[in-house]
């Protein structure tokens, strides 16, 4: 059995990067919404952090990168 040429390898290898880049991006937006949700039960950003004993700019940087993200995909297009 003859191994697959580099080309197709090199390709299917970017098609599965750009997979578990959008999964990547996909988790990391849940996580943001559930971080949101900590702040509305404990109100603030330092009690969730204290509460999962990571620190308060880990928080606040999930949180504001999530924001950016959606508002950018609220400007009128759509990746739909």
């Amino acid at each position: 059995m003859e191994p697959k040429p580099w080309r197709d390898r090199i390709r299917a290898e970017d098609e599965l990067l750009q997979q578990l880049t959008r999964r990547v991006s996909e988790s990391a937006d849940r996580r943001a919404q559930a971080l949101l949700e900590g702040v509305e039960e404990l109100g603030g950003r330092a009690e969730v952090a204290r509460a999962l004993g990571i620190s308060w700019t880990a928080v606040d940087k999930a949180i504001k990168k999530y924001e950016r993200r959606r508002a950018a995909n609220t400007d009128g297009t759509t990746t739909e």
